[in-house]
């Protein structure tokens, strides 16, 4: 045991050198962590290790859709409803249904259940990759909210049909129409017992005295609970997850009050969720030979040309649906004409963003190894082999020619949204404009008699002349791009000697080394502040 736990940790560091040199030459990580799979898988010598399917489904599954639901805009969620749920219900269905029935024609053995349930699997694509494939590039802000609304609810709507598909291969029935009433059942109960478990973990937060450390703890703890209790009366612990995952990120001003536990919180699932998309691929080389060695009566090559296959279907039922959904809701919707024409090259990104990772894998991951004490699940290697073609196939191809699709078609912003810097500087003035009101009205004694209070409304009214005259600044050279990158470069280049001035600080000892964290927090701060307008 301790030396297949060194083995996993020692292969998840040489993952990491991968990623970091991923970002290093500018490619999605993602692409790189299937390339690490495959690549483990061909390490001569490497054991296998097998894990407990349910172990796999329970420990990745529910993080990574909580984290999905919790960084969804609930605003951009809502705006583009109608695509978001034309792709993640009505694309899931097209494409399980298409995959199962081409898969039980194209494989020998193949039953239209496990069709369904290769379909569940690999209809979903991963908002991660695409979001960090299309990270740094320009695409428009409903590109994005769009892809990563379908991710939210295509996950939980492609494990109901496995959920339904798996029930039909182990008991050898399936009827649609109890099927159909079963899945809104399930999903709608999954809500219930979402919304209704949020609540207490809202209230737990709000009102008991938690410290940051607990609040994280208590945020990790969430989606297994939900999930969990959703699961113990046979709802959709998936729909659990989701549903209170928006809920508790829609009330997170409320709950999460100060700024040291919004900064520990996101810190503490920004790692979570990298190790795990990480170690769902450490995972799958180390279990590849084995699968691959399970294969039974089909070779190698086939199963590489029915993976291939499935591939192009993911992918042409996708382009196929996706232009008659961006395109005849404004036919016949007056709604759906206020919003500007998506066009051809809109569509084109979402269409090619369907990158299928890690929630599929895991998905495949978690179908059992034994049907009963005697029969053995029918062609659950296979199954798990071309789930991992698909994944390679989206990832590698689509994600490396992605973003030259992306430079080639020259994209503009869709819709009229300010630049984040002009976004910022007015959040920034009518914050300040609030407290300066509040020390006129409510402090005005104190002001004249406190010299502290009295340099803070200065600094206010300050910070005020010093942001208008920035959005003053902006628009007087918006169209001197140059300009704004020179700003941003300069800011950078301070923010890095001063980050130097701090460590000599530091080796003086003048000053205490936590004043110095304080210092260097803000600093990361502002400098996050700077390189993300950069990335816009």
């Amino acid at each position: 045991m301790h030396e297949k736990l060194l083995l996993i940790l020692g292969l998840l560091l040489i993952v990491m050198m991968l990623v970091m040199l991923a970002q290093r030459i500018k490619i999605a990580y993602p692409i790189f962590l299937v390339l690490a799979g495959l690549g483990i898988s061909m390490i001569p010598g490497v054991p296998v290790l097998k894990l407990d399917p349910d172990i796999i489904f329970l420990i990745f599954l529910p993080p990574l859709l909580y984290e999905a639901a919790w960084y969804t805009s609930w605003n951009d969620f809502w705006k583009w409803k109608r695509p978001i749920s034309l792709l993640a219900f009505g694309l899931v269905f097209l494409t399980s249904l298409v995959v199962a029935y081409v898969s039980q024609a194209l494989i020998p053995g193949f039953t239209l259940a496990l069709g369904f349930l290769l379909g569940g699997i690999v209809s979903p694509p991963d908002a991660v990759a695409a979001t960090t494939v299309l990270k740094g590039l320009k695409v428009p802000k409903r590109t994005i909210a769009i892809l990563e609304g379908e991710s939210l609810i295509n996950d939980a709507s492609s494990l109901i049909v496995f959920r339904f598909a798996l029930a039909a291969v182990m008991t050898g029935v399936f009827s649609m129409h109890e099927a159909t009433g079963q899945f809104f059942l399930v999903a709608g109960m999954g809500i219930v017992v979402g919304i209704a478990g949020a609540h207490i973990f809202y209230v737990i937060h709000r009102f008991l005295p938690t410290t940051p450390a607990i609040d994280a703890a208590l945020t990790v703890m969430t989606p297994y609970i939900l999930f969990l209790s959703a699961e113990h009366f046979h709802f959709s612990g998936v729909m659990a997850v989701v549903s209170g995952g928006l809920f508790m990120s829609f009330r997170a001003h409320e709950i999460f009050k100060t700024g040291t536990t919004r900064i520990n919180m996101t810190g503490v699932w920004n790692t979570l969720i990298f190790v795990m998309n990480a170690l769902v691929f450490v995972l799958i080389g180390l279990e590849l030979p084995d699968i691959i060695n399970g294969l039974g009566e089909t070779s190698l090559m086939q199963g590489i040309k029915y993976g291939l296959i499935i591939s192009l279907i993911v992918i042409v039922v996708r382009l196929l649906w996706i232009y008659p959904v961006a395109h005849i809701p404004r036919w016949i919707s007056a709604e759906a004409r206020r919003d500007a024409s998506p066009g051809w090259k809109n569509p084109l990104i979402i269409g090619w963003a369907g990158m299928r990772g890690v929630v599929s894998l895991a998905t495949a991951l978690s179908i059992p190894v034994m049907m009963n004490s005697q029969t053995e699940f029918p062609m659950r290697n296979l199954i798990i082999f071309i789930t991992f073609i698909v994944i390679f196939v989206t990832l590698v191809f689509q994600g490396l020619t992605l973003p030259l699709i992306i430079k080639l078609i020259k994209i503009g912003e869709l819709d009229h949204i300010l630049p984040s810097h002009e976004q910022q500087a007015g959040i920034q003035i009518r914050l300040d404009k609030l407290a300066v009101n509040r020390l006129n009205h409510e402090y005005e004694t104190s002001i004249t008699t406190n010299s502290l209070i009295e340099n803070l409304k200065k600094a206010l009214e300050n910070d005020i002349t010093l942001h208008e005259n920035h959005l003053n600044s902006v628009e007087m050279c918006s169209n001197r791009q140059s300009d704004m990158e020179e700003y941003q470069n300069v800011m950078l280049d301070i923010f890095a000697l001063q980050r130097k001035e701090l460590f000599k600080m530091k080796r003086e000892k003048v000053f205490t080394d936590e004043e110095i964290r304080k210092a260097e927090s803000q600093l990361d701060l502002n400098e996050l502040k700077i390189i993300g307008n950069k990335h816009l």
